[in-house]
């Protein structure tokens, strides 16, 4: 048997594995990175900041009680999940994760992109990243005190952190940002969970988690609820803002459309 082909044997497994809920993806090891491929610093900043960690009378064995805890080790190698959250260059092992985005002055994929970027590094940079990505290419409308988006800003956060949190990292895909002349586009890479329906997503009534060693460091950064209410709050903002439905959210493609043609 070849090695692609074992590989994609092994891929296929896994998904059934992780479709059960018997074994998440994010837990498996990476066998080629070393604890020293991990940004320690970054941990310990991480532990003060959202876990509130006394970290002045630091003990010998601390970051090793962290990394296990913290499932961001595993057999003493890093997991998909450490190295995309705390990894020092984690494209190194995993190339497919990133974010590509591209501004298209138009309204589909025939046209060239004026701007495109591979946002890459540690899930939160990326997260970062990709927000400073979007308001660039976004329109702002001028009001008093400064100014304002034509998405509302934290919609679109709650669009990428979903995609971040949720994509199926056994999907050899990076996520997809398109900045259209009437709309903005995220596709993220793999299928709905099990027992997820479309609706169920709509209504805030969906909270199956595919990634949740990932899905918890988003909590403990606030930047999740953890009741499973990020789309609907996002459509609901998206309303708000602009009197417009967010045209999908069918865990593959999110839509988010602008006020008007530019």
């Amino acid at each position: 048997m070849r090695a692609t082909n074992r590989c994609r044997l092994a891929s296929h497994v896994l998904r059934l594995f992780q479709a059960t809920e018997s074994i998440y993806s994010e837990e498996s090891t990476i066998y080629k990175a070393a604890y020293s491929d991990l940004d320690l610093d970054y941990l310990l900043d991480f532990a003060r900041e959202y876990m509130y960690l006394d970290l002045e009378s630091e003990e010998i064995d601390l970051k090793r009680r962290l990394l296990r805890n913290l499932k961001i080790m595993r057999n003493e190698h890093p997991t998909i999940a450490g190295i995309l959250f705390f990894g020092k260059k984690p494209q190194n092992f995993i190339p497919y994760a990133k974010v590509i985005g591209a501004f298209i002055k138009g309204t589909d994929l025939s046209i060239p992109p004026s701007d495109k970027k591979d946002i890459m590094g540690k899930i939160p940079e990326m997260l970062s990243d990709t927000e400073s990505f979007l308001k660039l290419h976004l329109c702002e409308k001028h009001v008093i005190g400064g100014f304002l988006p034509e998405i509302e800003e934290v919609a679109l956060r709650e669009a990428v952190v979903n995609a971040l949190a949720h994509r199926d990292y056994t999907v050899s895909a990076p996520i997809q940002i398109f900045i259209f002349k009437d709309r903005v586009e995220i596709r993220t890479p793999g299928r709905l969970p099990n027992t997820v329906t479309i609706e169920s997503i709509e209504y805030g009534g969906a909270h199956v988690l595919r990634n949740p060693t990932i899905y918890n460091f988003f909590t403990k950064m606030g930047m999740v609820t953890d009741v499973g209410s990020g789309i609907f709050r996002m459509r609901k903002l998206v309303k708000e803002k602009i009197g417009k439905e967010v045209a999908g959210s069918d865990g593959i493609r999110v839509y988010c459309y602008y006020t008007k043609e530019r």
